[in-house]
């Protein structure tokens, strides 16, 4: 097995700034959704530079791997959408209940039932949650960006082509372009692109200075509430978060591990466990500061395909996200309309793993269905993961395809039984 400790700096710092340009978009991503919760944005723009650098810093120093952590898509809008806006939980108790799912990741793979528990799901599951969340994911998009809106009569319909849903569209059509031919930061390009054509023509303000070094935390830092997410009615939730960022972490970690040819090393199972452990305890660290759960990011790829193979490469793009505490004012004006493409592209490439599943096996099929259709149309991914599990162990029990089942699937179905009913 090759060693990659004679790789050159410069070639890791290459590396990092790929990385960072790939993933950066986030950093306007992530204070938008939040910021629909009441949360303070300037704050949300600060803690997702922070917290995203220090935690990327870690992987680096600790894990000695290129991969980057930042707040995930999908569960920055299941903090958003499913559990403030859905069940209108204070954004207090939302990061309590983020604290606490990332402290039962933690725990799970610190005893190594991390493991246990993955094999125990049905693998049509936890793709059908991916769909769903990417289809959910890229309905926000849609609806950020004004190509769709709400009807009475037909419940949405398509918006009007005023100059910001064009401006949004134009972004859209550079952001899917620029990913057809491979250009590293597409995103980040079309979000930067979107945001300069809404100042030329007056649709989005001028900040008010470029560089600011007063960082205000205070609106969300420490703000957490755990006693009120220790209830039976949030154990759901809980769970769901957890299983979300579980099956997100271990994806991820195993695509980039493979890219890099660490699979087939001894070390790669317990690496891949140090940074799972590491990816959980950013869960808890961003949740203390202000933000919903980290996760490792597949654009780390990326950074690997660019020759980055040791930490070296995340504390760069750790350094690069804390550059980013710098900018919060021209961060702040980025209009929702500009990132949207960002979240319709993303949730494209998240639907890409319904390939995976059988739908011509009914009993594998119609349960990963039913996620995916509930997640995106009842606006929650609790409810369309719970109603997902219960339809799963119900046709395996009608078949009486008992050793099918296993104890660890049926105490989460109990759970989703009691998630949909309490």
């Amino acid at each position: 097995m090759a060693t990659y400790n004679h790789l050159s700096t410069k070639t890791e710092i290459i590396a990092g700034f790929t990385t960072f340009f790939t993933m950066a978009y986030i950093i306007f991503i992530q204070p938008d959704m939040l910021a629909l919760t009441g949360m303070d944005k300037k704050a949300l723009i600060a803690v997702t530079c922070l917290v995203s650098g220090i935690i990327t810093i870690f992987v680096g120093i600790i894990g000695k791997v290129p991969i980057a952590m930042a707040p995930g898509l999908g569960l920055n809008s299941f903090f958003t959408y499913t559990l403030v806006l859905g069940q209108k939980i204070p954004w207090q108790t939302a990061l309590g209940i983020v604290f606490l799912s990332g402290f039962l990741f933690f725990i799970l793979t610190i005893v190594g039932l991390r493991k246990k528990l993955i094999e125990a799901l049905p693998k049509s599951m936890i793709y059908a949650i991916t769909v769903g969340i990417g289809i959910f994911i890229s309905f926000i998009g849609l609806k950020n960006l004004g190509l769709v809106v709400s009807n009475e009569a037909t419940i949405v319909s398509l918006g009007k082509f005023n100059p910001t849903v064009l401006i949004g569209i134009g972004g859209l059509i550079l952001a899917i372009s620029l990913e057809a031919f491979r250009i590293k930061g597409a995103l980040l390009i079309s979000i930067v692109t979107s945001t300069i054509v809404a100042l030329v023509f007056g649709y989005t303000p001028l900040p008010e200075k470029i560089i600011s070094t007063n960082i205000d935390l205070l609106p969300i830092a420490f703000k957490l509430d755990i006693i009120s997410a220790l209830k039976w009615s949030l154990i759901g939730p809980i769970f769901s978060l957890m299983f979300i960022a579980m099956f997100d972490g271990i994806g991820t970690l195993v695509g980039c591990y493979n890219k890099m040819g660490k699979m087939d090393d001894k070390s790669g199972t317990s690496g891949i466990n140090r940074i799972l452990a590491l990816d959980a305890f950013g869960s808890m660290f961003g949740a203390l500061m202000g933000t919903s759960t980290t996760t490792a990011y597949i654009e780390s790829a990326t950074g690997i395909e660019a020759g980055g193979r040791t930490g070296k490469t995340a504390i760069v793009t750790g350094l690069l996200f804390l550059s980013g505490l710098l900018f919060i004012p021209v961060i702040g004006i980025v209009p929702p309309y500009a990132t949207a493409p960002a979240l319709i592209i993303v949730g494209l490439f998240m639907t890409r793993e319904i390939v995976n599943i059988d739908f011509t096996n009914l009993e594998e099929g119609f349960p990963a269905f039913i996620t995916i259709l509930m997640i995106a149309f009842s606006f929650s991914i609790s409810t369309g993961l719970a109603l997902g599990f219960i339809s799963y162990t119900l046709l395996k029990l009608i078949k009486l395809r008992f050793n099918e089942l296993n104890i660890t699937l049926l105490i989460i179905t109990l759970l989703c039984i009691l998630f949909l009913i309490v």
